[in-house]
């Protein structure tokens, strides 16, 4: 194995110490690393400051708002180190876990050192710029900007770049003889296990020593391997001698372990590596620092697919994002620790970290819970032809993995991201080979860099669907392990080109091992449909798309695992859709919530029985009476177990056994209006069972019928219900007019001019956060006929232009370069209600603009039995009409 330098991540000695340093720094041996986190300030302009906290992004807010863009710019941050003498003979440096992207940090006015590169450590020196008398305020000042940068990735990605100081900063101090920090933000201690088994384990550290002292020394360097329960299993010493501003790396091999303990999703022992230098004279102790380890050996295979001690072991699990709602990227330790949590109690035995190398507190997580992973650097989508973005990624790469090399969680390193996806020069294919010639020459510089840093662990790049253009372009044949991402049945495509493509892959490149690195179908939770199907957001079509895919990887030996694009929803500011700025594929909503999807992997990767009522965050439903004079609704209900069936009851009355398909089973219940209690139970497991309770709002099947009428929510060309959560308004699918109820007579339903979407539109509709309101109409209707019983009533129209407006380029997530050219038509109609005049001349885009949300409201009495008739009569162009909501006052 070739030596290299990870990162320490445990500190012996860390203090959450008062910022001034009152007492004696130099009676406390070894390191100390000093939370650095409070008394900030923070301003855009060098001026007008606020006081704020670290981790902090600018972001935050800015997002999620309807102006298209954020801001990408330069912010600056403030803080006063206070020191004393007894802080002199001390090396003090400053640790940033992430600041994205460029850094240049500042003391008392020196520029110290600086940074490129958002995702990864870096640690600046500063003894040098302190002053140290009493109390002593030394400025330290930051500037950050998160600009575009042709030379740093990522250059684009289907994520949002925040910017800020977004992780925490530390002030490490150290005696002038230390282990090395210096190196890429690695921490001077590096520990490989070069030979495992269940008989026996070998332990080989390199320690870096450092001596910024005039004088030479003569020390003691000592290394000790302790168990899980704290025993002193292994131990080495040697002497050492470094000269007055040497640094010295030294090998040190332990005792052979026999029988040990080893390390498993199952079974995750950690051992801990305690490594101290002392002085050789009086014992002592100038430096010490700790790292967890575990005993595993694995191998990924291109038949029989991934093995861990020995044993297969199909990889399972999600892919991560580090953003969380209301939060962007500055995210506390406790949340990021829950993820991992939630990947573990899905059943989870992987984590994909992408598309950037994540909070150390992630692996930490993964090391502690038996959660293998991989890490990546963010080359995503293109690259810069360019010295500095080969040296910049080539930087990223070794900070990547000598800061994070002693974890046993990680089995892979990877370094590039669907970089086929959009590539340049497409006019010019002379010029587009050139281009895909730089390409797989950086990715042969990496995968190079990468082997020679660590020869102990796979190396890995996710590609894309299009398998002719990677294998043509060479880059299939460069890294250990191929990562597919593949959405056939979403983005393009249907379902079972998802098993063809699997095939493919094993048939044509036999030799090398596949993981499937992304899957996964937008689930709005607010948007659900018994019709579901490709691109309506709806969570029973995420449903359907994750059995499919489930079932294919797992009946395959040779696919090594899979990991599920996302974990949770995150933030991508330039996607549209039913839920604008956010990715919503997660299988837990941005804050973290879980999905229906979330329930059917556990179902799928669970070892113990599990039963859920996958359906049970559809808390209030509405639907209309299954036939006239019937009092109920009848509704899907699913049931994700891995169980062979279930039993449902409805108020207590049983619904009958079902056997499960595909880990789910599905029963027609008759909901009633008001309150539904499920429950669900498995014979054969008395103390496995979940529930449900269910406010059903009961639409009758002719107004006549019904005594209590009170509200109507129609959603126009759609096959969808929506849930507006904060008012707990309930969205209907439109229907026909029927006489005695309610529906559209004439018209056709809205169609995108693309083949990607099954109906409706995908843009943002300004003005409003319940886009789905707005993004389905009816084209070209002559008349909506509400056959209600006289009253007095509120009545609300919605509407919004969905064709026109200002062009805009494809969007690399849509996987094609396709924008469909539409052409605007003038629509002016006018609009009658009950006969009388409501809208003349009625021209949305004159008095609202292009995909922007419209509301018109009235109030009208009804008499005489007549019912409520909308008249829609054309003027110019066909008249529209995206949904409707009736309210009865009295």
């Amino acid at each position: 194995m070739t030596f290299l330098k990870p990162l320490c991540l445990l500190l012996l000695l860390v203090f959450f110490a008062d910022p001034s340093f009152s007492k004696d720094i130099n009676s406390k041996p070894g390191r100390q690393y000093i939370g650095f986190n409070d008394q900030w300030s923070f301003s855009k302009t060098a001026d007008n400051w606020e006081k704020i906290t670290l981790p902090h992004t600018w972001n935050a807010k800015d997002v999620m708002d309807d102006t298209p863009g954020y801001y990408r710019g330069t912010g600056w941050y403030q803080r006063v180190l206070k020191t004393n003498v007894s802080m002199k003979g001390k090396v003090l440096s400053l640790y940033f876990d992430g600041v994205n992207q460029e850094a240049e940090v500042y003391v008392n006015g020196q520029l110290a050192g600086k940074h490129a590169g958002g995702y990864t450590r870096f640690i600046v020196p500063i003894t040098r710029f302190l002053k140290f008398s009493a109390n002593f305020k030394n400025e330290i000042k930051v500037k950050v900007t998160n600009r575009f940068n042709e030379d740093i990735a990522p250059l684009t990605a289907d994520f949002t770049f925040f910017g800020g100081i977004y992780r925490k900063v530390g002030l490490l101090l150290t005696d002038p003889v230390h282990f090395y920090n210096g190196d890429y933000g690695a921490d001077g201690v590096y520990i490989s296990t070069p030979q495992v088994s269940a008989k026996s384990a070998r332990v080989v550290v390199n320690s870096v020593l450092k001596n910024t002292a005039d004088q030479s020394r003569k020390l003691k360097l000592n290394t000790a391997l302790y168990n899980k329960e704290g025993r002193l299993v292994a131990k080495q010493s040697m002497v050492v001698s470094l000269k007055g501003g040497e640094q010295k790396t030294m090998l040190m091999e332990l005792p052979k372990i026999d029988k040990p303990e080893l390390w498993s999703p199952d079974s995750p022992v950690l051992y801990r590596v305690v490594s101290s230098i002392l002085d050789a004279h009086d014992s002592k102790v100038l430096d010490e620092v700790s790292n967890a380890i575990g005993f595993r050996w694995f191998k990924f295979d291109a038949e029989k697919g991934f093995f861990l001690n020995g044993t297969p072991l199909k990889l399972m699990g999600a892919s991560r994002h580090q953003d969380y709602e209301g939060l962007g990227n500055a995210v506390p330790d406790a949340l990021q620790i829950r993820d991992v949590e939630l990947l573990k109690a899905m059943g989870g035995n992987f984590l994909r970290v992408a598309h950037y190398p994540q909070d150390p507190v992630i692996l930490e997580t993964c090391d502690r819970l038996g959660i293998l992973a991989s890490v990546e650097i963010p080359i995503v989508n293109a690259i810069t032809e360019t010295e500095a973005f080969t040296e910049n990624s080539k930087q990223m790469q070794r900070e990547m993995i000598r800061q994070n090399f002693n974890h046993p969680s990680v089995v892979m390193w990877a370094y590039m991201n669907e970089v086929l996806l959009r590539p340049k020069f497409g006019e010019d294919k002379a010029r587009q080979d050139l281009y895909f010639k730089h390409i797989r020459e950086l990715a042969e510089s990496l995968e190079e860099l990468t082997r020679k840093e660590d020869s102990s662990r796979y190396t890995m790049m996710a590609l894309h669907g299009d398998f002719e253009r990677y294998h043509k372009v060479g880059l299939t044949k460069i890294p250990m392990v191929i990562g597919w991402n593949l959405y056939q049945g979403w983005y393009g495509g249907s379902l079972d080109g998802f098993a063809q493509f699997l095939d493919k892959h094993h048939r044509e490149l036999p030799d090398k091992p596949l993981l499937i690195t992304e899957f996964g179908a937008d689930a709005d939770p607010r948007i659900r449909s018994f019709k579901p199907v490709r691109f309506d957001k709806s969570v029973e079509y995420a449903i359907k798309f994750s059995q499919v895919y489930l079932n294919e990887m797992l009946s395959r030996p040779f696919v090594n695992g899979g990991m599920v694009w996302n974990l949770a929803d995150f933030s991508s500011e330039t996607r549209e859709e039913t839920m604008p700025h956010i990715n919503n594929k997660g299988l837990l909503t941005l804050g973290r919530q879980p999905k229906d999807t979330y329930y059917l992997y556990q179902a799928y990767l669970l070892k113990q029985p599990f039963l859920s009522i996958a359906s049970k965050n559809w808390k209030e439903r509405t639907g209309i009476a299954a036939a006239p004079a019937q009092s109920f609704a009848v509704q899907a209900v699913q049931v994700a177990t891995n169980l062979n069936n279930a039993e449902l009851f409805l108020n207590g009355k049983s619904l009958g056994v079902k056997n499960a398909v595909d880990r789910i089973c599905t029963w027609e219940v008759p909901f009633v209006a008001g309150t539904n209690e499920l429950k669900v139970i498995n014979a054969a497991h008395p103390g496995l069972s979940d529930q449900a309770s269910i406010e059903f709002t009961l639409m009758p099947y002719l107004f006549s019928e019904s005594n209590n009428f009170s509200s109507l929510n129609v959603l126009l060309g759609s096959e969808r219900y929506f849930m507006e959560e904060a008012n707990h308004t309930l969205w209907s699918p439109d229907q026909p007019y029927r006489k005695g109820s309610w529906g559209y007579i004439g018209g056709t339903v809205f169609k995108p001019e693309n083949n990607r979407i099954s109906y409706g539109s995908d843009k943002n509709i300004l003005g409003t956060d319940l886009d789905p309101i707005y993004q389905s109409q009816r084209l070209g209707l002559s008349a909506y006929k509400m056959d209600v019983p006289d009253g007095y009533y509120e009545l609300s129209l919605y509407f919004s232009e969905l064709i026109g407006g200002a062009q805009k380029d494809a969007l690399a997530y849509n996987l094609d370069n396709y924008v469909a050219k539409e052409i605007a038509e003038q629509r002016i109609f006018n609009l009658n209600v009950n006969g009388n005049t409501f809208l003349e001349d009625f021209n949305i885009v004159e008095e609202y603009g292009y995909t922007s949300a419209a509301q018109k409201t009235i109030r009208l009495e009804v008499v005489d039995g007549k019912g409520i008739t909308l008249d829609f009569i054309l003027v110019k162009g066909k008249p529209v009409l995206n949904a409707l909501s009736l309210r009865k006052l009295y």
